[in-house]
């Protein structure tokens, strides 16, 4: 892969996080973006208390790696993939690194 499709698909995965964020609030947590272009890292996580407890987790964890979107964390309901597909990132491209490498070969997206 180039560096102008290194660009591209980092513009893509910031935008579809950033999308996310705005798109789903949950009461008075915070969704923040983190990207390191860098090293291809591309995180939303929450923020916000719960009664008495803070709560703090990784929403959505993307990694750049090999020309693909390595999703390794997907807490939507949705799924980010579809996010991506329809940003237009074909389905080859994309490995639910979340799931086991065995049920990643009876899916519809890439296996590695």
């Amino acid at each position: 892969m180039d560096s102008t499709t290194n660009e591209l698909d980092a513009q893509i995965a910031e935008k579809v996080l950033e999308d996310y964020s705005t798109r789903f609030p949950l009461g008075t947590d915070r969704n923040l973006c983190a990207f390191d272009r860098k090293r291809g890292q591309f995180v939303l996580l929450r923020e916000g208390w719960q009664e008495n407890r803070h709560r703090h987790f990784t929403l959505i964890h993307i990694e750049l790696r090999d020309g693909k979107f390595w999703i390794h964390r997907d807490g939507t309901e949705y799924g980010i993939a579809n996010d991506l597909v329809e940003a237009g990132i074909p389905k080859q491209r994309i490995v639910l690194a979340f799931q086991h490498p065995y049920r990643r070969e009876r899916g519809e997206f890439a296996v590695s």
